[in-house]
């Protein structure tokens, strides 16, 4: 699945899901070593999981981050499950 971010430097999110768990992520653009981070760190856990974790994450201003993203990714992907 792919995820249009806001207000990040990252564009855009990648992930695979299966049995609700996080099986791949990958940030597309933005600081690198941070979305690579906190991508591996979202891989093999269950998807509610990250978005409790992630969720709500700032970065200065913006009111949003990289791994907030990544939360509203997967609520959006959850409610397209019908979840």
């Amino acid at each position: 699945m792919k995820y249009k971010t806001s207000g990040t430097c990252a564009s855009e999110i990648q992930f695979e899901i299966d049995n609700n768990i996080v099986t791949s992520c990958q940030f597309i653009g933005g600081c690198q070593g941070s979305g690579q981070g906190v991508a591996n760190l979202a891989i093999g856990r269950q998807v509610d999981e990250v978005i409790s974790v992630l969720e709500g994450i700032g970065c200065g201003s913006r009111g949003t981050s990289c791994p907030d993203q990544l939360a509203k990714a997967l609520i959006k992907f959850k409610s397209s499950m019908g979840n």
